[in-house]
C-alpha cells in the first residue's frame, strides 16, 4: 500500500509528494519552489519572503469575511539522517516510504514527518473546495530544525491573522497551538468528562501569547 491511498487522502497525497522533495535544513530551494507553485496553482496569493519562508493566503468563504483569521503554521525542513549502510543523499533522494502495520515508515532513513504531515494538512486546507471558513494564512517556514532561521527572520506584520495554530505536535489526545518559538500552549481533554486541562509558561510569556491564550480559551 502506498501512503498516497491513505486516509484522510488530501492529507497524504501532499504529503507523499513532500516525501518525493529533498528538503534537508539549511537545503530547502526546492520545496519553497514546490510550495510557491503549489500555491500559485490553486490561485492564492503566494508570497516567497526574503528568508524563503512561504505564505499562502486563502480567502474566507463567503459569509465568513468577519471571522478570525487563522494562521497554520508548519516548517519545510526535515532532519537528514539514516542507517549506516543505507545509501542515499538527503539533498537529491526522495524518501522511500511504505506502510507497515498502520504505521507509515521510511526506509533507513528519516520519514520527515516532523513537520511534513503538519505542511502536509495545512496543504489540504488550503486546498479544499468544501470546506467554510474564515480567512486562512498557511505560513510554511524553513530551518526550524538547526536554527529556528525561517521564524526568527520573518517580519512583523506580514502575518494578517489574529490566531496562529503551529502543526507541529507529535502528542497523541492533545491539541497544541503555538507558533515558531519556544513558547506553548498544550489543551487536553479528556473523552468522558468536559474538563479542559491548560498548560502556559509562567505568567503567560510575552504580550502576544497572552493574546493566543485568550483567543484558545472558551
Amino acid at each position: 500500500m502506498s501512503i498516497k491511498d491513505l486516509q484522510p487522502k488530501e492529507v497524504f497525497e501532499n504529503f507523499y509528494s513532500l516525501t518525493q522533495i529533498p528538503r534537508p535544513s539549511k537545503k530547502e530551494a526546492q520545496v519553497i519552489s514546490f510550495m510557491k507553485k503549489f500555491g500559485e496553482d490553486l490561485g492564492l496569493e503566494t508570497i516567497v519572503d526574503a528568508a524563503g519562508n512561504v505564505i499562502i493566503r486563502k480567502p474566507a468563504t463567503p459569509g465568513y469575511e468577519n471571522r478570525k483569521g487563522i494562521v497554520l503554521q508548519a516548517h519545510l525542513d526535515m532532519v537528514p539522517q539514516k542507517n549506516a549502510d543505507k545509501v542515499h543523499d538527503f539533498e537529491k533522494d526522495p524518501i522511500e516510504t511504505f506502510v507497515e502495520d498502520g504505521w507509515v515508515k521510511a526506509n533507513g532513513t528519516t520519514l520527515g514527518a516532523d513537520n511534513g504531515v503538519g505542511a502536509a494538512a495545512a496543504m489540504g486546507v488550503l486546498a479544499s473546495k468544501t470546506l467554510e471558513h474564515g480567512p486562512i494564512e498557511g505560513l510554511f517556514t524553513i530551518d526550524e530544525e538547526t536554527g529556528m532561521t525561517g521564524a526568527n527572520k520573518l517580519e512583523p506584520g506580514v502575518l494578517q491573522g489574529e490566531i496562529l495554530l503551529n502543526m507541529d505536535s507529535a502528542r497523541r489526545g492533545s491539541t497544541q497551538a503555538s507558533w515558531s518559538s519556544t513558547w506553548t500552549l498544550r489543551l487536553r481533554a479528556s473523552s468522558t468528562s468536559a474538563a479542559l486541562a491548560v498548560s502556559t509558561p509562567q505568567a503567560y510569556g510575552p504580550p502576544r501569547w497572552r493574546t493566543l491564550l485568550k483567543a484558545c480559551q472558551p
